[in-house]
Parts: structure tokens; C-alpha cells; sequence
């Protein structure tokens, strides 16, 4: 049986991603800053498909929590064969409204948690000849809108660099990039979400499923879904400086309240 670790496992797509992999039959490690939480998740996995799920509480934006992470990572005896770095969020506010050090955790936490834990995990996974990594982004990616969507940018242009340096070792990276995801992601921004349309929405599950199916197909970048696959061609045919007011406009109708 292979062995999936995931970073922010207890909710949202981190959850989804879980549930995923367990049903498929790997086993599992959850990466989480809540204990609690992740202790009634492995149970709960473990006894619904009977699969091993260790924990592993880690607060990836502390050097010491992307340290533990990597050790791990590291351990071959214990190899990890799909690395989805997962844990993220978002601030509350427009540039200079945020304070400086939330900008940075932010940083930390998307840019280089992602750049240490994906290093710690292809360097085992390309002496093995095989393994995956799924780099949890956005579509924000796309956009210029502040230091959210920078940062998810980084992670897609890291992501295809690194798989086009991998490229033959067996060893597969992806950018997964969704749009709005009904998880507690704006809840614990403190973002409203009630002016956001419903078809905008999209299901954790069905996105995971879609992502999954991506990287067996050798994928480095995954829109998974038809809508925000149509709006990201309409981005590409965009000038950037009309892009840069639109995203403005966008992000003050549908974004933090």
C-alpha cells in the first residue's frame, strides 16, 4: 500500500483530499496545527476503510513545524509516495491593510513550507523512481491581486519548473488551482462569502477527484472544472493593465467583506 501526506487534512480540500486517498486504499499522514482534530480524522478514516492513518501535528508557519513535516518526508523506511501541500489561507484586506507580519506568515506558509516539503519529498521519491507531489494553488494565481494571488503565482511557477526539471524521474509535480471551494477557508479570513454567486461555487470532493485524475494523466497545472477553465482563457486573451482594474473591481465585489 502507498502513503499520502497531507498538509491541512482537517478541513476543506485537505479533507477531501483525505477522504480520497482513503477510500482508494493508502494509507495516510495528516498534517495539521489541531491535535484534536486530527486524532478523530485518522480514527474515523481508519475505521471506515481500514487503512493506517499516522498524525502528525505541525504549524507550517514555524520553522520547527516544516521541520517535522521534512523529517518525515525524509524517513525512508517509511517512504511517502504523494506529497499534497495543502495547508494555506487568506488575510482579511486589501495591501497595507494587513499588517507586515501576517503578509510574511502568509509567505511562510504558501511559499516556503511549499519549496522545503516539496524538496524533502522529491529527493527520496527520484531515487525510488517514482512518487507525486500536488502543490495546492488558486486560479488567484492568475490574477494580479495582492500578496494571495503572488504567492499562489510562486506556487505555480515553482511547481512546473520543478516538474520540468524532474521530467523522466518518474516523479510527478501538479498545481492544483480552484476557484471558490465551499470549505472554512473564508470563514477563518473572516470573509464574507454571501455575495459570491452560486455557480461560482465548487464541491471539495468533486475537485479532488478531478485533480487525482490530472496527475495520473501527467498534468503540471489542473483547472479542474469547466467554468474556471473558460474564465482562465478569457484571463490569457486579457491585457494585463485592463486585467489588473477588472481583478480590482472583482476582488471589492466578491471578495473579503
Amino acid at each position: 500500500m502507498t502513503t499520502a501526506l497531507i498538509t491541512g487534512s482537517t478541513a476543506g480540500i485537505g479533507s477531501a483530499f483525505a477522504r480520497r486517498l482513503a477510500a482508494q486504499g493508502h494509507n495516510l499522514v495528516l498534517v495539521a496545527r489541531d491535535t484534536k482534530r486530527l486524532g478523530e480524522q485518522a480514527t474515523e478514516l481508519h475505521d471506515r476503510h481500514g487503512i493506517e492513518a499516522e498524525v502528525l501535528t505541525a504549524d507550517l508557519s514555524t520553522d520547527e513545524g516544516i521541520a517535522a513535516v521534512e523529517r518525515r518526508l525524509g524517513d525512508r523506511t517509511h517512504p511517502v509516495d504523494l506529497l499534497v501541500n495543502n495547508a494555506g489561507f487568506g488575510n482579511k484586506g486589501r495591501y497595507l491593510e494587513v499588517s507586515m507580519a501576517d503578509e510574511l506568515t502568509m509567505l511562510k506558509v504558501h511559499v516556503e513550507a511549499v519549496l522545503r516539503l516539496t524538496s524533502a519529498a522529491t529527493g527520496s521519491m527520484r531515487s525510488r523512481g517514482r512518487g507525486g507531489v500536488v502543490n495546492v494553488a488558486s486560479v488567484a494565481a492568475f490574477v494580479p491581486r495582492g500578496t494571495y494571488g503572488a504567492s499562489k503565482a510562486w506556487v505555480v511557477q515553482f511547481t512546473q519548473g520543478a516538474a520540468r526539471d524532474l521530467s523522466g524521474s518518474g516523479v510527478r509535480l501538479m498545481a492544483l488551482c480552484p476557484g471558490f471551494v465551499r470549505t472554512e477557508f473564508h470563514q477563518r479570513a473572516g470573509m464574507g462569502t454571501d455575495n459570491i454567486p452560486n455557480w461560482m461555487w465548487l464541491d471539495a470532493d468533486k475537485l479532488v477527484a478531478a485533480a487525482l485524475d490530472d496527475l495520473a494523466r501527467g498534468k503540471t497545472v489542473s483547472v479542474p472544472d469547466p467554468r474556471y477553465k473558460a474564465l482562465m482563457g478569457l484571463v490569457k486573451l486579457t491585457p494585463r493593465g485592463l486585467l489588473g482594474g477588472v481583478s480590482s473591481r472583482t476582488g471589492r465585489k466578491y471578495g473579503p467583506q
